[in-house]
This record gives C-alpha cells, structure tokens and sequence, in this order.
C-alpha cells in the first residue's frame, strides 16, 4: 500500500515538474541553450507591397521602438535598454488565454532599409530576423527572412516547428498592421 502511494506521488510530482517545464519554455521564462544538436530552420521568406514611402513604412516599424508607443504597443513591447539605432526589447506574445509569451530582443534600426532582430531569451536558443525595406512603383516593398534554431537534434527540430508556426503567424499580423498604419499614414500626408 505504502509502495502504491510513493509512485502515486512521485508520478504526480513528476507530471508537475513536466508541466512547469513546458509551461516555462513555451512562455520564454526558461531560455535553455544548451548548444548540442543544433538544427536551424529558415523563417519566411515572407514578402508585401506596402502602398506608401519608404520611410513612412520605416518609421511605422521603428515607432514602438524609438517613438511615443500606442497604449496597445505598451501593453506588447517593453524598452529595456535603448541606443541612437539599437535598442533591447521585451516582447509580449498572448499565446493560449491568459498565457503570453516574453521573449527579448535586440533590435538595429538602419534607416530607411533594413531592421533587424536578433532573439536574446525565449522559447528557442537562437531567432535572427531582418525586415528589408526597398523602393517599388507604387510604394514599398517590405521582405521578412529570418532563421530560427534549436537544441537537441530531431527532438529540438520538432519544437522548432511548433514554435515557427506561431512566430510566423505573429510576424504576418506584425506586418499587416505595419502595412495598414503606413498606408494611412501615407494617404493623410496626400
């Protein structure tokens, strides 16, 4: 009987201590990197025209970082530390109810072209990112790339995936709110 209450329990605590790590790595509050296995995986390429200036377009993406935040971007982004063009950002991801994300990011302004993002913690040891910025007829041409890796050989690249699916779609709403604030930008200047 005493055996049968020592495995109930130690199933128990191994089923919670299972739980907090998922719960710590999904959330970005445990950052493991431990440098073995690493496998990368390519994030994007992703690609919209943007019917307004270049550096209106910039300036929508900079604006959370070196501007006045909405009161909607305070409650996503967190300015840690800031520079003229490089600034460390706490980024705020919901991902299930009241669950959210946080990762920290560095992010290099390279005005009017290029912006770049490089993962500091989160839920995968290594994410660099770059938003490219070129002149098209018509307006902007706005091209995500990036690279995400992770731990563990196959087991690490399974995460991977899990982990590419959502940080691709919080890119793709990222740079269709870009596009619409740049577009209205863009039309209340004409």
């Amino acid at each position: 009987m005493i055996s049968l209450i020592r495995i109930a329990l130690g199933s128990a605590a191994t089923a919670a201590a299972g739980a907090s790590a998922y719960l710590g790595l999904v959330t970005g509050a445990v950052a493991p990197d431990l440098g073995i296995g690493r496998r990368t995986r390519p994030l994007g390429p992703t690609v919209i025209t943007i019917a307004a200036p270049r550096e209106v377009v910039f300036d929508v993406i900079a604006q959370p970082y070196v501007g006045r935040r909405t009161r909607a971007m305070e409650s996503k982004i967190t300015i840690l530390a800031a520079g003229s063009d490089l600034v460390l950002a706490a980024h705020r991801t919901p991902i299930r109810g009241r669950l959210e994300a946080v990762t920290v990011e560095t992010v290099h302004l390279q005005r009017p072209s290029q912006v770049d993002f490089r993962l500091v913690r989160g839920p995968v040891p290594h994410v660099v990112e770059t938003f490219d910025l070129q002149v098209v007829a018509g307006g902007t041409q706005l091209a995500y790339t990036g690279e995400l890796g992770t731990d563990l050989w196959a087991i690490g690249a399974r995460w991977g995936d899990l982990v590419a699916a959502r940080w691709e779609a919080a890119v793709a709403e990222t740079l269709g709110a870009v596009r619409v604030e740049a577009e209205r930008r863009a039309s209340n200047r004409r």
